[in-house]
């Protein structure tokens, strides 16, 4: 039998415990693709593949970042270059250097995650940081470092053939955190994908604009 967020326990924290598995799960799934193909659209994005896992790694530099000042901003990122390559690419700051292969492409994902992982571990609760759907705190940044590694490498698997089905609390917890409003009593990483427009749930139509709730509890 599925499980489900209730019987998953969403109420529990996210920890920088669970953000560590989604990244270590991630780079591992992802060592399982083969070298070519990585200029192919990342299943339903605009972005490549490889555009994609850069996207992912700065997505995470970047919440890591957020928490570094002893002071952190509450009204804006701190203020790196983020930049395209090409017209319509993602606005990155971190950038993985081609001539490293894709086990360099991985070892950026791993590290940039390291450093979320780092800093949710070190941050104490009560410090806040800018995000622009709101001010968050370690465990919300945290969560939101999960969302992003749990569906960027759904859309990299779609498009790889690689099986990829994170575990149901880690996906449960990430829901009670950041998605209040989503379904309860269905398989959570179903709901996750669903709670970030990427597929539908029974009575629930697919999503064509969706945000997350980073707010402390």
């Amino acid at each position: 039998m599925p499980e489900t967020r209730s019987s998953a326990s969403p109420a529990s924290p996210v920890t920088a415990d669970d953000l560590d598995e989604a990244v270590q799960l991630a780079v591992a799934t992802l060592r399982g693709a083969p070298q070519d193909g990585w200029d192919r659209n990342a299943g339903s994005l605009d972005w490549d593949c490889w555009e994609t896992v850069e996207h992912l790694s700065d997505d995470l530099f970047a919440y890591a970042v957020q928490l570094g000042p002893r002071t952190p901003p509450l009204t804006g990122d701190v203020p790196y270059v983020w930049e395209s390559r090409r017209p319509g690419g993602p606005l990155n700051a971190v950038h993985a250097d081609r001539s490293a292969g894709t086990a360099g492409l991985l070892q950026v994902l791993e590290a940039s995650g390291a450093l979320l992982v780092a800093m949710v571990r070190t941050t104490p609760p009560h410090v806040r940081g800018y995000h622009g759907f709101g001010v968050s705190d370690p465990e919300g940044f945290a969560a939101m470092g999960i969302v992003e590694t749990l569906v960027h490498t759904y859309d990299l698997a779609e498009t790889f053939g690689l099986p990829w089905a994170p575990p149901a609390g880690l996906c449960a917890r990430t829901l009670a955190r950041l998605f209040p409003h989503a379904p309860e009593g269905t398989d959570p990483w179903p709901t996750l994908l669903w709670a970030t427009g990427r597929t539908e749930l029974p009575g629930h139509p697919r999503l064509t604009s969706w945000r997350w709730y980073g707010a402390p509890k």
